[in-house]
């Protein structure tokens, strides 16, 4: 029976949007320039809300796209939230539960912008369990994405001197 579960194909049908990320294209008017006529990089930075437009695009997914924003300029003020501070954001800002919980914490998480540890801790007197959570800000997600670009220009750089040969 196991060996029938590894054999199954996948119906081809994309890839799942909870794992993938928002490109437009390159010259859009929805993001700004990064690069000039020549392809060098503009000394530009994108700010918060255009990175985050990437992971929850503000065209498709509205709601989360302001939850995420939110959330990650709270975060960035804070550098790190515990529970209870989680838990009056969602509560200030009418935010659903199921919403930050179930779509908007996960997809940070997933993508590298967040990093989410619980320390287990027992209760001494009644012996129950509690896993208070501790969220921070994470580099993977641009690290994620320098590793990508860096291997891809290298790619190019080792094409284009193979050609010159």
């Amino acid at each position: 029976m196991a060996e029938e579960k590894n054999n199954q194909k996948i119906a081809s049908r994309g890839v799942p949007s909870s794992l993938s990320l928002y490109f437009p294209p390159y010259n859009s008017e929805e993001i700004r320039s990064f690069q000039d006529d020549t392809g060098a990089l503009t000394r530009n930075l994108w700010s918060l809300s255009e990175i985050v437009n990437f992971v929850f695009s503000k065209k498709y997914q509205p709601k989360y796209y302001e939850v995420a924003l939110g959330f990650l300029t709270h975060l960035s003020l804070k550098l790190e939230m515990h529970g209870d501070e989680i838990s009056e954001f969602i509560k200030s800002n009418g935010i659903s539960k199921a919403t930050f919980y179930n779509r908007v914490l996960p997809r940070l998480r997933r993508v590298g912008m967040i990093k989410i540890e619980r320390h287990t801790i027992v209760s001494i007197e009644s012996k129950r369990k509690f896993r208070p959570m501790k969220i921070t800000l994470s580099k993977t997600f641009g690290n994620y994405l320098l590793k990508i670009g860096d291997s891809w220009l290298a790619e190019i750089d080792d094409a284009r001197t193979k050609q010159r040969k």
